[in-house]
């Protein structure tokens, strides 16, 4: 297995974007020197990795030889997803349907990240529309996995972890609507936390879905970058009806009710992923929480209103595309998997109402769980990584679909719930990749969940991909 990494002895070293903030502050690198060897590393894997979707490299330098940028992170470089909109890029939704032109403004998102200090050297790839697991656009490539290229890197914030996990960069964006941060996350042995539904401005059109199921973050290779970004950006943006994250800078004292479950409302994980799961939980033991092994609470229903939900969004950009993205919108040019989740939500439209009113309640369902435990624990994924192809979004639709409902089986519970919940890097595979364990939390409890993850973090230190 030949893994890709870009780390080096240049500006960013191995740091991570704590420990750039703490060099950049002490003297011993420039804002210049720090993207100068993004871009390098950026140029060295991305033929590889094929993580990059739109580059601004020289508005990145001239920016760092400029002036500073403010906030915490002060120019340390990083990437944003190619699904919100910042001012001179184009968003093109990992797809080629249309012509791109370059955003007037930053979108909302945009405007608060960037006000953290994290300068931008473009936009990552994605799976078309955020719709699939796996990045495998037919002409635009697959995106890789830095630990294993034969495999792939999640998605859909795919571009963003592998980026991240090779080294390029400490932090980039992500967002998440079914799993699209923790997925890849996951794949690429990084931490991904999807926040709670609120906790950080999204864009207009996120705003306006009937269920707003997509939440911004970020990946990171550390717990306390996670941690560092959300007090950050909390002081650019604070959401009054939720409570604070506030400075969470390591383990928590309180010892937890943890609720262990290995089936998903799809299918039980493999036995290779049960049995490393459990090996978690014993550690959650070990280190003092109450342990419970439960079984799966959601009913059956969930899957099918989530997927016509899912569904209901391809049509409403199928059918609604060229006054979206402009006359050159094209939707021949569109994929499979988008294209059979426009057909799937056209024939079943009648059925929307009632099943968005089944999402809607799906936090009383965990609402009821967590009144018995703080926080449950579930694998990410149902199985390992798999190989690019396995989701090669040029098969027949229902080959995709009924792949992608098998793998992607505990993700998409908190999207409908509003639910914070972070993957890490806690396990690997019989085949060196690594394998996540997702640990979700009642609304409004990130702060409880980066405590757990220091403390895991301490506990068994996450593998890193250049030994």
């Amino acid at each position: 297995m030949t893994r890709i990494s870009a780390f080096g002895d240049d500006a960013l070293g191995d740091l991570d974007a704590v420990g750039l903030v703490e060099a950049l502050q002490a003297g011993a690198v420039s804002r210049a020197e720090l993207v100068d060897a993004a871009i390098a590393r950026t140029e060295a894997v991305n033929p590889a990795l094929n993580g990059l979707a739109y580059e601004a490299f020289e508005r990145a330098r001239a920016r760092a030889a400029a002036r500073p940028y403010g906030g915490y992170f002060n120019g340390v470089p990083s990437f944003l997803k190619d699904n919100v909109a910042v001012a001179t890029m184009p968003t093109m939704n990992g797809t080629d349907a249309w012509d791109p032109h370059p955003e007037r403004t930053h979108g909302d998102f945009a405007r608060s990240f960037l006000a953290t200090g994290l300068a931008p050297l473009g936009k990552t790839q994605m799976s078309e529309f955020g719709f699939s697991a796996s990045a495998e656009h037919p002409r635009l490539g697959p995106v890789r996995n830095p630990w294993n290229p034969e495999h792939t890197a999640g998605a859909s914030s795919s571009g963003a972890a592998a980026f991240v996990a090779a080294g390029v960069v400490p932090m980039a964006h992500a967002n998440d609507g079914g799993g699209s941060i923790r997925i890849p996350a996951a794949c690429n042995g990084l931490v991904g936390l999807k926040p709670s539904r609120g906790r950080l401005p999204l864009d207009k059109k996120l705003r306006q879905m009937p269920l707003r199921i997509v939440a911004n973050g970020v990946v990171t290779r550390s717990v306390r970058d996670s941690a560092a970004f959300y007090r950050e950006i909390e002081r650019v943006y604070r959401n009054p009806a939720l409570p604070a994250v506030g400075n969470i800078t390591g383990p928590g004292a309180q010892r937890l009710r943890i609720a262990v479950c290995t089936q998903s409302i799809a299918r039980e994980a493999s036995p290779e992923v049960r049995e490393l799961t459990l090996k978690n939980a014993a550690l959650l033991e070990e280190l003092g929480h109450r342990v419970t092994v439960i079984d799966n609470p959601v009913p059956s229903h969930f899957m099918a209103d989530f997927l016509l939900y899912w569904s209901f969004l391809a049509f409403a950009l199928v059918r609604g595309g060229r006054s979206t993205f402009g006359r050159s919108f094209d939707r021949e040019r569109l994929d499979n998997l988008t294209l059979g989740l426009d057909r799937h939500a056209s024939r079943n439209l009648h059925r929307m109402p009632g099943a968005l009113a089944r999402l809607s309640r799906m936090r009383q369902v965990t609402e009821r769980l967590t009144r018995d435990h703080d926080v449950v624990l579930t694998p990410t994924l149902a199985d390992v990584t798999p190989e690019i192809g396995h989701l090669d979004p040029t098969l027949d639709y229902q080959t995709i679909i009924d792949r992608l409902v098998e793998w992607v089986a505990f993700t998409p519970l908190q999207n409908a719930t509003g639910e914070p919940a972070i993957s890490l890097p806690l396990a690997e595979s019989a085949s060196g990749l690594p394998v996540g364990m997702m640990f979700a939390a009642p609304v409004g409890q990130e702060g409880r969940l980066l405590q757990l993850a220091y403390e895991l973090e301490q506990a068994r230190p996450f593998a890193r991909i250049q030994g």
